[in-house]
C-alpha cells in the first residue's frame, strides 16, 4: 500500500497562517536529491526502516516533513507500530528541585533572573521532599521521575551534586526511571551521575542552529551539543528535543530534527514542547504555533528516529484530547503528567488515566526498550510486557466531540 505514498503532487490551496504554511511544492530541484533518490524514494526508505540511521541529510528530512500531512501521519503511525507497542504511553513526572535565579537569557523561560516574571528563586529541595514526591508519582502511575534545577552548569556545586546523586539513587530504589536536567555538565560530573544510577539526562537543543541565536545568547549551540556528548560518553541515555513556537519557521523544525537525528546515536527520548508564554519574558506575546506544525514535527521525528521515545511535554495542557490522540497515532508515546511541569500547568494523573481508558491506551512500564516487531506479529496485539501495573477504571464508552 505504500508504493503510492508521496508519489502524488499535493494540491495547492489557501492556508490561514503565512508564517507556518507548509509550501508543499516538490520542485524539480527537490525531486533530484543528493544521492538518496526522489522524494518518493526518501519517504519510502523511511517508512520501510528496520533499524535507525544517523546519516540523514537535511534535504531528506525536509522532504519527509513536507509530505502531505495525512500521509505523513499515517506512515509515522505504521512505523511506530513496528518498533513500539502502540497502546503503551509512558507517564512521566517532572519536579522543579531548584526554582529560578538562573543567569541564562533563554527568551522563553520564567526562571531566568534577567526577566521580571514574579517567580521567587528557591534553594535546592531536600532529598527527603524529592523522594516523597517521587513516591506520589509512582503510586499514581508515573514510571519516570524527572528532576530539574535552574542552573547554567554544575561548576562549584559539589554539595548540590552530592544531594542530587542521593535523589537519583532513591528514585532508582523506587523502581522508577530517573532523569535530571541541571544545565551544562562536564565529563566527570556525567560519570558521577552515571555511577549513581541515573537513567537519562535532559539537555534540549531547543531549535535549529540557525534560529538559536535569536532565542538564547548566553549558551552556545555547540556548548549544548558538548554536554549531550559528555552524557552519551558516560553511558547515560540522552533526552534532547526542542520547543516549538519560538518565532521560528518550518525549516527550523527541519533543522532541529536534523541536528538530533544525525547525532552519533539517536537520543533515547525526544521531547516536543510548545511554547507556554510567560508574562515578563521576551517571547510572551509570540504567536501560538498551529497544531498541524506540532503534529508534522512529531510524525517526522518518528520516521527519522524510529526507536526514540517521543514525549509530548510543555504545552500539552492546552491541547484537546483529540489532538493528543492524533499525536499518539503519529508516534508520540510519552506524556508529562502530575501536579506541575517546572513552572507551568500540567494535566493530572487522573485526567490522563481517564483519557487512556477512553482510547484503549495503557501506562508504559519503566525501562522498556524498543523492539523490532516480527513480520508475523500483529501490530494491533497488546504486549503486556510494555504495560505498567497501574489500576485503571473499567472501560466505559463516552461520547467524544471532534
Amino acid at each position: 500500500m505504500w508504493t503510492k505514498l508521496g508519489s502524488r503532487l499535493p494540491r495547492h490551496r489557501e492556508v490561514p497562517s503565512a508564517t507556518f504554511a507548509i509550501h508543499r511544492v516538490y520542485s524539480a530541484a527537490a525531486l533530484v536529491s543528493d544521492g538518496a533518490g526522489t522524494v518518493h524514494g526518501v519517504f519510502q526508505r523511511a517508512v520501510n526502516a528496520t533499524a535507525p540511521r544517523t546519516d540523514w541529510t537535511r534535504a531528506e528530512i525536509s522532504a519527509i516533513y513536507n509530505t502531505p500531512l495525512i500521509d505523513l501521519t499515517h506512515a509515522a503511525g505504521t512505523l511506530h507500530r513496528r518498533f513500539h507497542n502502540p497502546g503503551a504511553v509512558q507517564m512521566c513526572t517532572l519536579m522543579n528541585i531548584k526554582t529560578g535565579g538562573c543567569s541564562e537569557d533563554c527568551s522563553y523561560c520564567a526562571q531566568s533572573s534577567r526577566y521580571q516574571t514574579g517567580l521567587k528563586a528557591t534553594k535546592l529541595s531536600t532529598v527527603e521532599s524529592v523522594l516523597a514526591a517521587a513516591r506520589v508519582a509512582r503510586d499514581n502511575g508515573s514510571t519516570r521521575f524527572c528532576m530539574g534545577a535552574a542552573w547554567r552548569d554544575m561548576r562549584g556545586r559539589k554539595s548540590g551534586l552530592r544531594n542530587i546523586k542521593a535523589m537519583v539513587e532513591g528514585v532508582h530504589a523506587l523502581g522508577l526511571e530517573s532523569c535530571v536536567t541541571l544545565g551544562m555538565l562536564d565529563e566527570t560530573q556525567a560519570k558521577e551521575l552515571k555511577d549513581a544510577g541515573l537513567t537519562a539526562y535532559n539537555h534540549n537543543v531547543d531549535t535549529s542552529r540557525e534560529h538559536y541565536p535569536k532565542v538564547i545568547t548566553t549558551r552556545s549551540y555547540d556548548e549544548r551539543l558538548q554536554t549531550i556528548s559528555n552524557v552519551r560518553d558516560a553511558g547515560i541515555k540522552v533526552c534532547t528535543g526542542g520547543i516549538l513556537g519560538l518565532g521560528e519557521k518550518p525549516e527550523d523544525h527541519v533543522g532541529l530534527l536534523h541536528t538530533v537525528a544525525t547525532m552519533p546515536s539517536h537520543p533515547e527520548s525526544f521531547p516536543v514542547n510548545t511554547l507556554v508564554p510567560i508574562e515578563g519574558t521576551p517571547l510572551f506575546k509570540s504567536t501560538r504555533i498551529p497544531f498541524d506544525a506540532v503534529l508534522r514535527t512529531i510524525a517526522t521525528a518518528r520516521l527519522v528516529m524510529p526507536t526514540a521515545i517521543i514525549r509530548i511535554a510543555a504545552g500539552r495542557v492546552d491541547m484537546s484530547e483529540e489532538k493528543q490522540v492524533l499525536c499518539f497515532l503519529a508516534g508520540a508515546n510519552a506524556v508529562f503528567t502530575g501536579e506541575k511541569m517546572l513552572t507551568t500547568a500540567c494535566s493530572s494523573w487522573e485526567e490522563d488515566l481517564a483519557m487512556f481508558n477512553r482510547w484503549g491506551l495503557f501506562p508504559m512500564k519503566a525501562h522498556v526498550e524498543p523492539v523490532l516487531r516480527k513480520d508475523e506479529e500483529s501490530p494491533f496485539q497488546v504486549n503486556n510486557s510494555f504495560l505498567a501495573d497501574v489500576p485503571t477504571a473499567s472501560h466505559q464508552e463516552t461520547s467524544t466531540t471532534v
